[in-house]
């Protein structure tokens, strides 16, 4: 009997609630979230995977492997191992125009294991974790893919879905290799999602970026015996980034420069022969990177001559802003203005405020409700992404969606803790959402489509976006 009764109230609450998604959506719509609804478990149990393996850049096999076999079951034509990138993957679905891209992440962050619980304990030492969320990102976008595959599959939509495995965007820009192979140039329009703080389909730009290793390269002695005859690596390095730490006051505070040591000599005895530096710059726009760009790289000839020894400065990657279409994030936001906000448990809430507590950050609740449309700002508040290149070569619409209490601090374990439990997956199912209405609309409108093309030609002007990666396949600093 009480197995009835509850059945009962599921089947009068899942009816009530269809009926509401009714009125809000087009048949098509309610398709897709009745698809999302289906594969809900599923996708948690992918993000869930992800989330364990913490695989960092280029070395996402397990994530990658689990992604693509799913997209594989589910009756996509998949693709590995593209742009020379054994990690990196295609799976679409259809044929013929319009042909819509959809994005999904999913490397970690080294050193941010950490277990799904509001104290700080990590799951493995020495481990990488999901401190950017990206462990929910695939999935999410899965999810949206994978109801537009059944629309078209029934012949309610026409064109082809084409979701995107994209590696190592932490580190290398996996976006930027697969971009220079051509692989985004006949998409209509491409979407992507990231998690956040806060809901909202984003209007807001990202920093370019430039990211070199400056190897210095000297003559090795006896630091007490003979130092004289030594030329110091290191102390090429120490200028270099004295140097740099000089020019913070010349330059614009839209800028960002950032560095690490990779190499400094082994033994204080021994006068090192060699010593690297990878660094960044970044700035609001690409011309503004350039300009930094020029004088850093007199410093590292003066910081070489200062200390009479060579030096080589090796391109790692770079990234362009986000060109913003609004065209296109107007069109999410009004699907996500007809969703219901996330709801969160009691459970939920003591766990989004307890984790605060422990990191000894002021709670100020998990905001699971839409905010409003908001204007592109001048300059952006900072972070990089190689979504960027992607929104230089097709027209791009970014979604924003809480999976972490309210300015929880990114790249952190509280990020990786909320991404493996309930209050990430209700993030991610509702991106799948959102990213899957507004797909239909693309799939549907081809007026829409030619407004955001023309956005996005208006936007570009006459900039010609060229891949700001060295020769081959990617590589990891050393």
């Amino acid at each position: 009997m009480k197995k009835l009764k509850a059945f009962l109230f599921l089947f009068t609450f899942s009816t009530i609630a269809f009926s509401q998604i009714k009125e809000k959506f087009s048949a098509n719509k309610q398709f897709v979230l009745a698809s999302v609804e289906k594969h809900k478990a599923e996708l948690i149990r992918l993000s869930n995977q992800v989330w364990e393996f913490a695989e960092p850049a280029l070395l996402e096999n397990q994530s990658a492997k689990v992604l693509s076999d799913y997209a594989e079951v589910q009756g996509f034509r998949v693709t590995r191992g593209v742009a020379d990138m054994p990690t990196a993957f295609i799976a679409e679905f259809g044929s013929g125009k319009p042909i819509i891209g959809i994005m999904g992440e999913y490397d970690a962050l080294p050193g941010l294991s950490q277990k799904a619980q509001p104290e700080k304990i990590k799951l493995k030492e020495d481990a990488a974790g999901h401190g950017c969320g990206h462990n929910m990102f695939s999935p999410g976008s899965l999810g949206a893919a994978i109801a537009i595959k059944e629309l078209i599959e029934t012949g309610k939509l026409k064109g082809t879905i084409r979701f995107y495995g994209t590696p190592a965007e932490e580190d290398v820009g996996g976006k930027i290799y697969m971009a220079r192979n051509g692989l985004f140039n006949d998409l209509d329009v491409c979407l992507d999602w990231h998690p956040s703080y806060e809901t909202a389909a984003n209007m807001q730009s990202t920093q370019a970026l430039i990211g070199y290793v400056l190897e210095f390269n000297g003559k090795s002695a006896h630091a007490a015996f003979d130092p004289w005859n030594g030329r110091s690596a290191l102390d090429g390095a120490e200028l270099f980034t004295a140097g740099i730490n000089m020019l913070r006051e010349h330059i614009k505070p839209t800028v960002r420069i950032h560095y690490v040591y990779k190499e400094a000599g082994n033994v204080p005895n021994v006068i090192p022969d060699r010593a690297s530096v990878w660094f960044w710059i970044r700035d609001s726009k690409r011309d503004g990177v350039a300009a930094v760009e020029k004088r850093v790289f007199d410093i590292a000839k003066g910081a070489a001559l200062m200390a009479g020894v060579d030096y080589k400065m090796n391109l790692v990657t770079g990234d362009y802003e986000i060109l913003v279409n609004e065209t296109g994030a107007r069109t999410l936001q009004a699907n996500l203005e007809l969703m219901d906000s996330i709801q969160y448990t009691n459970e939920e809430l003591a766990f989004a405020k307890q984790i605060m507590k422990n990191e000894g950050i002021n709670y100020e609740g998990i905001r699971g409700n839409v905010k409003p449309f908001e204007q592109t700002k001048p300059d952006p508040e900072g972070g990089s992404s190689d979504v960027g290149d992607v929104s230089w070569v097709v027209p791009e619409i970014s979604l924003n969606v809480t999976t972490a209490p309210y300015k929880a601090p990114w790249h952190s374990w509280i990020v990786v803790a909320c991404g493996g439990m309930s209050i990430g997956h209700k993030g991610m199912l509702y991106a799948a959402n959102g990213l899957g209405t507004t797909m239909v609309d693309l799939f549907e409108n081809e007026k829409l489509r030619l407004e955001i093309k023309k956005e996005f030609n208006q936007r570009k002007g006459t900039e010609v976006w060229k891949a700001l990666l060295p020769e081959g396949p990617p590589i990891l600093p050393k």
